[in-house]
């Protein structure tokens, strides 16, 4: 049997005080392997620089796979023009920012409809999305786009929505994937056990593609499946359980792909959730 690559462990970790100077604290404390940061507010539109001392710190960890998550506000599908343009500026800022940090990614969410229907949503999104991918090319971190947990007219939550929104972007290079699994859950992938779990990445690799799998956000759920509510738990405190998290080490879609958390924290529960997925991962004995 063919060895698999390790998929390094990790969470998305806070930065207020320095990106480098806290968020590289905060990445000892609990263990992580690999990290996601905001960069700016993940609630406002407003753009800030960044510090080019800290920005070095994190660009010359290269045994720390660094992510960006984009704003939460960012809706490349919305029908009012000044949100899109907005969305449009502020993903840009995060993939050149992305670029400062040594980024491999940035994680944008695939957006809503609002209105109208998901076809002309995902038409807006194309206008804007393809011009963006164009014009930065190779110079910026590839966009990571994160399927959501099936709320309103939401452009993609199932893995098959996935397919179809890279079919509206022409399959671009420079669009890959973020793969979150409460949402997923949510969605109505019942991933609650192994076969679960492996039935849903056997799907995404017959109709999305494994290459285009760049991370994984590994949350439990508060919610049922099929809740379509995004409600993150801790790792086997939730609906999913622990054990399906395993799977993702084994499967060939998803093995060696970076793992971040975007748990319930602080310091504490969030070491406590690496530890179990490395423990998933075959680093040691699983918890009792």
């Amino acid at each position: 049997m063919t060895d698999l690559p390790v998929s390094p462990v990790g969470a998305h970790v806070p930065v207020s005080g320095g990106l480098a100077k806290r968020g590289l604290a905060y990445t000892a404390d609990i263990g992580a392997e690999t990290i996601q940061v905001f960069v700016t507010n993940p609630r406002g539109w407003a753009t800030v620089p960044g510090d080019p001392a800290e920005d070095a710190r994190l660009r010359e960890r290269d045994d720390l796979p660094v992510f960006i998550h984009a704003p939460y506000l960012i809706n490349l599908g919305a029908p009012d023009e000044a949100v899109a343009q907005k969305s449009v500026a502020s993903l840009e800022h995060a993939l050149r920012r992305g670029a400062e940090i040594g980024a491999l990614g940035v994680v944008v969410h695939t957006g809503s409809a609002v209105r109208g229907g998901r076809d002309e949503g995902l038409d807006r999104m194309r206008s804007r999305l393809l011009p963006l991918l164009d014009r930065l090319g190779d110079g910026v971190p590839p966009v990571l786009l994160e399927p959501m947990a099936g709320q309103g007219q939401v452009l993609c939550a199932t893995v098959d929505d996935l397919a179809g929104y890279l079919d509206a972007l022409d399959r671009h290079p420079r669009a890959a994937v973020c793969l979150d699994t409460a949402h997923a859950f949510a969605a109505g992938h019942d991933i609650a056990t192994r076969a679960g779990m492996r039935a849903m990445l056997d799907r995404f690799g017959e109709v999305v593609g494994a290459d285009r799998l760049r991370l994984i956000h590994a949350n439990d759920s508060k919610e049922p499946c099929g809740s379509r509510k995004d409600r993150h738990e801790n790792i086997g405190a939730g609906h999913i359980g622990a054990d399906p998290f395993g799977e993702l080490f084994r499967h060939p879609v998803s093995a060696g792909v970076p793992i971040t958390l975007e748990t319930p924290g602080p310091e504490g529960p969030h070491a406590a959730d690496v530890r179990t997925l490395k423990e998933l991962r075959g680093d040691g004995p699983r918890p009792s």
